[in-house]
């Protein structure tokens, strides 16, 4: 049976989402989910939002329009896993569980920490000046959203690709203190698409909320078309030719349109297509896109109580997967349950009770001994010479009724004494390790079944 090749997906919900968005993420994350051998999960990033937001309005609303614009585009909630980030509690509990193991120089290297420290400097700031604890360690919560579903490919920009190199680090590294020889985490890949559209803005540069140059996806068709007509254009005028290849209008339309479409709009603009006419070309195209999504956008944004609903299934489906793991995970670490550990602990007595065994024997001077051997026959204990077989069984009682051993290590090997005497002697052991584990099969061996 082939293995189904997870993929992971968040975005953060801080704004409206904008033709860049639709392009450059949303779009070819819902193509990539209709691979059979893809088993996609789709998150938003709503406590990622905490880090860069505090405005709660802003946030919540983002959640809804993230959420519908997903929906809207065609993702099949019954195909992939699609929740919200705050729904699953088992995150924020593995992001601590990392962030214990997370190397503070691998955080002070983060790319978004250092550019804030470096821009507080630049203006003679204090070096940590307005930087939140949510900044600095936004790559350990990532490495857990990355982690915790065990992703084998993460589609991220070329900024976002240290992010995952660091999810590696720390999961190699938690996997080494506590794995005993069990690879808990799946490294994790960054997925570079290249052939994924960088969408220019209205001013040329790459469209983002932060330089305010967006084009809303799904705003109703006049104010798409009021955001088309303020794309920036050079000064040629109607008639003259025009350099597709400079054009970010060009860029625009060739990311929504067919190969022939394009072919045909570029022919066009070389032979002088006037730039109203052209940008009236841009929006009969998007708006022929996009229309009937934006109607689904629209009645899903109506309906709140349906989207929460799709998101509360998606969290059952993701906690499936999480819960368990995380369980696991507690139990690496040691956060272990005193009930079961005790009843583990019981049973495990109980079979090495019944396994170990007193064996006596005398000899040759007349002298009484016994060895205690452990299931597999190992000799855990040669005791010292009796001058009777009675003293030899009253010790041998002794070490069974439940009273604390008295057990001495000496170099690679212990004695147990009984009121101030030595009463037996281990083997000789290989080494500290093989002594000490050779103690503990003994303590547990000299248990009191209760039964």
């Amino acid at each position: 049976m082939t293995t189904r090749t997870r993929i992971l997906t968040g975005i953060t919900t801080t704004g409206t989402p904008h033709l860049g968005n639709y392009a450059g993420a949303i779009r070819p994350a819902i193509v990539a989910s209709r691979d059979s051998n893809a088993d996609s999960f789709y998150f938003l990033a709503d406590y990622h939002a905490l880090i860069k937001c505090d405005d709660p309005l802003r946030i919540q609303r983002s959640r809804l329009e993230i959420a519908a614009t997903w929906l809207a585009g065609g993702l099949d909630v019954d195909r992939v896993t699609f929740y919200r980030q705050s729904d699953i509690p088992e995150i924020p509990e593995l992001t601590w569980l990392l962030t214990c193991v997370a190397a503070k120089g691998l955080l002070n290297r983060a790319h978004a920490y250092k550019a804030s420290v470096d821009k507080n400097v630049e203006t003679g700031e204090d070096p940590d000046a307005g930087i939140t604890m949510g900044l600095y360690s936004y790559p350990v919560l990532m490495a857990a959203d990355i982690l915790m579903f065990n992703a084998h490919k993460v589609p991220v920009g070329r900024d976002q690709i240290q992010h995952v190199e660091m999810a590696r680090d720390i999961g190699q590294r938690f996997n080494h203190l506590f794995g005993q020889g069990k690879e808990f985490f799946t490294m994790p890949e960054a997925l570079i698409e290249e052939s994924v559209a960088t969408l220019p803005g209205l001013d040329g540069r790459k469209m983002s909320k932060s330089y305010d140059n967006t084009i809303p996806l799904f705003s109703s068709a006049k104010e798409m078309k009021d955001a088309i007509s303020r794309i920036v254009t050079d000064s040629r005028a109607p008639g003259e030719a025009k350099d597709p290849d400079n054009s970010h209008l060009f860029t625009l339309f060739q990311a929504f349109a067919t190969p022939a479409q394009s072919d045909e709009f570029r022919s066009e603009l070389l032979q002088g297509l006037g730039w109203g006419e052209a940008k009236n070309r841009l929006f009969q195209l998007l708006d022929n896109e996009l229309g009937e999504s934006r109607e689904r956008y629209n009645l899903l944004i109506e309906r709140p109580a349906d989207l929460e609903d799709i998101l509360q299934h998606g969290a059952k489906k993701a906690r499936a997967v999480a819960t368990p793991f995380l369980n696991e995970l507690r139990e690496a670490v040691g956060l272990r349950s005193f009930v079961a550990q005790t009843q583990v602990a019981a049973t495990t007595r109980k079979k090495a009770a019944k396994a170990a065994r007193f064996v006596s024997f005398r000899e040759d001077d007349g002298s009484f001994r016994f060895r205690l051997l452990a299931a597999d026959g190992e000799q855990l204990l040669l005791s010292r010479n009796f001058a009777d077989g009675k003293t030899a069984g009253q010790v041998t009682k002794q070490l069974q009724s439940g009273q604390a051993l008295d057990v001495r290590s000496e170099a690679l090997s212990f004695s147990v004494w009984l009121e101030g005497e030595c009463v037996a002697d281990s083997p000789t052991f290989a080494d500290s390790t093989a002594r000490d584990a050779a103690i503990e099969a003994l303590r547990i061996a000299l248990t009191p079944i209760q039964e």
